[in-house]
């Protein structure tokens, strides 16, 4: 039952951080949604990179890899995002 806790106090923290994403998409509209929206998704990933992907009880290089793949996925979304703005 200590394995298990931790897993269900996750799974009820994503339901929450769900109910949070349906609440801010039909109350919040445009760049305040846009916004409230990716900090509720950025919060899920790292909850789920931390604790299902088991993050916390890696090493450091581990670790560093893991930062490394999420900032290379901001520089592929910046660079998106100024293709877009810049047609």
């Amino acid at each position: 039952m200590k394995v298990v806790a931790p897993l269900i106090a996750v799974w009820a923290a994503l339901l929450t951080l769900l109910g949070l994403t349906v609440g801010a998409s039909l109350v919040l509209t445009g760049t305040p949604s846009l916004v409230a929206s990716l900090g509720i998704a950025s919060a899920k990933a790292a909850l789920i990179a931390w604790v299902y992907m088991q993050l916390r009880r890696e090493g450091g290089l581990m670790r560093i890899m893991a930062l490394g793949a999420a900032f290379w996925l901001l520089i592929l979304l910046g660079y998106l995002a100024l293709d877009y703005l810049t047609r």
